[in-house]
Order: structure tokens, then C-alpha cells, then sequence
């Protein structure tokens, strides 16, 4: 059973975020160690070998502590998973306040692109779930405010933030899981990618059943520009929110 806290409420504690528990006042552990120190060692750890490579194991033999000794500052990994994103999402900093909504969500969704690049596993945890963390409801907040001198209401407001984040990371995560393929491939380009598949894009071609794609393949100049991809999706999703709205 958990432990009850000061307030009686022993269920309040057990669901009590990692974020909560650091605000409450505590007994010193033997070891020295920061919520900031295992932070930044976990996202090492999953930049370099993926997110499943975090362990509790892992992480004490990074910071040089014996294991049970993590759980004097965290809970388990799920606490890990929450400090690695709320770190990373303090690295890219608050969106930027332009001159108006559109600006601004554009720079952000930029700057949420070039994060999920920088921390790849970034795809994984948002797939499963959205950390309900300090920096991440601060660029939620930040985002929300620049459309509040909008006509829109509050359920609006925050479709349109979520609709960009989601553009974001699923393009990007597209272009994340691309990267894998040609990691697990050995392969560096696009080019020696194409060479390894043109068996079996040609013999999907050669049915004659897609003729759409099969134009888009022949014809198609810009597939390895990211960039232009990213860029021209993003002010489609910003001209159709514009024009649902009117704003």
C-alpha cells in the first residue's frame, strides 16, 4: 500500500508526478545527484542508442551510482522519460511572440521539427503519450496566448496548437523512421536506398496498377528535399486553418 501523505490521502500520493514531489521539501539522500544531471545522462544515453537503451541499470552505471540509489530521486523510468522531455523541450526554448498568430506558430513548428531531429526517440514517447511537464505546458501556454486576441474560443484555441504539433510530428516522424530504415540498411543516401529497394519499386511499377504514383516516381524532383517538403505542408495546414476560421 502506499504510504499516506501528510494529508491522509495515501492514493494522491501514488499518482502524484515526479514534477509535484520535487516541489515538497525532503530528507537529503546519501548520494548527490540532480534531477538536472539525470536528465541530461538519460538523453545522452537515447540520443546515442535509442530510448530503449535507458534503464534505471544504465543510467546508475552512467552516473556512477549503484541502482537502487536512483530510486531516491525517481520512481522508475517513467520519471526518467518525463525529465529527458522536459530538458530537451527547455533546449529549444518558449516560442518566440511574433507580430501575429501565424508567425509565431509557424517559428514554433520549426523549432519543434529541428528538436525531434536533435532527439530522434522524441517520435517514440510522444506516440504513447504527452508528459504533462513544466516546459512542455509553458510552450502549450505560450502558444494558446498568441491566439487569445483571436474570435476564437478556448476548445478552438487549443485545436489549432494541436493541429500544427501534429503536422509536425507526424511529418517528422516520417522522416525519423526513414532515417532507421537506411540505419538498418547501412546505407548514407537516398540514392544507395533507392539501388537497394529498385527491385521491388520496379516490379510494383511494372503492374500498371499505380499510375498516380508511378507519375509521382518518374516525375517527382524534390523527394530528398526535406526542407521545401516540410515548409510547403506547413503553410497548407496554416492556410487551411486561416480560411476554417477566418482569421
Amino acid at each position: 500500500m502506499p504510504e499516506k501523505d501528510q494529508a491522509g490521502n495515501g492514493e494522491a500520493e501514488e499518482y502524484a508526478s515526479i514534477w509535484q514531489r520535487l516541489e515538497r521539501p525532503a530528507k537529503p539522500p546519501r548520494t548527490t545527484l540532480t534531477h538536472e544531471q539525470i536528465a541530461a545522462t538519460a538523453v545522452a544515453i537515447a540520443d546515442e542508442e535509442g530510448l530503449d537503451a535507458v534503464s534505471m541499470r544504465r543510467l546508475a552505471e552512467r552516473l556512477g551510482v549503484a541502482t537502487m540509489g536512483l530510486y531516491r530521486y525517481v520512481r522508475g523510468k517513467d520519471d526518467v522519460i518525463e525529465l529527458m522531455v522536459d530538458a530537451i523541450y527547455g533546449e529549444v526554448g518558449m516560442p518566440e511572440t511574433a507580430p501575429n498568430w501565424r508567425a509565431t506558430l509557424r517559428g514554433a513548428a520549426w523549432g519543434l521539427r529541428g528538436l525531434i531531429l536533435r532527439h530522434p526517440w522524441l517520435v517514440q514517447v510522444t506516440a504513447s503519450s504527452s508528459p504533462l511537464t513544466p516546459n512542455v505546458v509553458a510552450r502549450t501556454d505560450r502558444l494558446l496566448a498568441s491566439l487569445e486576441s483571436l474570435d476564437l474560443d478556448a476548445d478552438t484555441r487549443m485545436v489549432v496548437v494541436t493541429t500544427v504539433a501534429s503536422f509536425v510530428s507526424g511529418t517528422v516522424g516520417d522522416d525519423v523512421g526513414l532515417d532507421r530504415l537506411m540505419r538498418r540498411e547501412g546505407v548514407a543516401r537516398m540514392d544507395d536506398l533507392r539501388a537497394l529497394y529498385s527491385s521491388r519499386m520496379m516490379w510494383l511499377l511494372d503492374s500498371g496498377r499505380y499510375p498516380a504514383f508511378e507519375n509521382y516516381i518518374r516525375q517527382g524532383v524534390r523527394k530528398d528535399e526535406g526542407e521545401w517538403r516540410f515548409e510547403l505542408g506547413l503553410e497548407c495546414v496554416l492556410d487551411g486553418i486561416a480560411a476554417r476560421l477566418g482569421i
